[in-house]
């Protein structure tokens, strides 16, 4: 907790943002007072896309608040830095369902080939949103390891899962 945080000062994040101040945002990750600083802070890193902000956003994803770690997942994807892939496969197995879709996004967007054992363990997810993720993230990445999976994923007991499993393996299939 910095000096700020005990003198009450809340960090002015739309001010931040509109100066590109990458720098303070990355700080105000790290506010104390409010939860919904860090998550606006985290999302307003995702729209500047600086990698400078990486290793704050990784820390995020461990927060106490679902939004501060579902903002984090998303703006790490949104910068797409392999970096990020490690702990994004860990945040697969977040207590919370958003905060797991929004890893399981944020690794398709990355599309490193690293992720792709931990999203074949996501189509077996107890929620059908991650799984359906889980399923448009390989075919974003467009790995053939997925092929099995995303085939088995085919019979899915959800529509929408059967739906992006087979628009992936035809994205793999293709190579696009």
């Amino acid at each position: 907790m910095g000096i700020l945080d005990l003198l009450g000062f809340k960090p002015n994040v739309k001010r931040m943002e509109s100066r590109g101040d990458v720098r303070g945002l990355v700080r105000a990750l790290k506010y104390r007072g409010n939860p919904s600083v860090r998550a606006e802070a985290a999302r307003t890193l995702g729209v500047l896309r600086d990698e400078r902000a990486v290793a704050g956003l990784l820390k995020c994803l461990k927060d106490r608040d679902r939004s501060v770690r579902f903002k984090a997942a998303e703006a790490l994807g949104k910068i797409g830095d392999p970096k990020a892939v490690e702990q994004l496969a860990v945040a697969l197995t977040d207590k919370d369902w958003y905060v797991r879709l929004h890893a399981a996004t944020a690794l398709g967007d990355i599309r490193d080939k690293g992720a792709v054992g931990p999203l074949i363990r996501a189509l077996q997810d107890e929620e059908k949103a991650v799984r359906e993720w889980a399923a448009h993230a390989l075919g974003a990445i467009g790995d053939p390891k997925a092929l099995d999976a995303l085939n088995a994923a085919r019979s899915d007991r959800e529509a929408t899962v059967r739906e992006a499993a087979t628009g992936a393996l035809a994205r793999v299939k293709s190579g696009k």
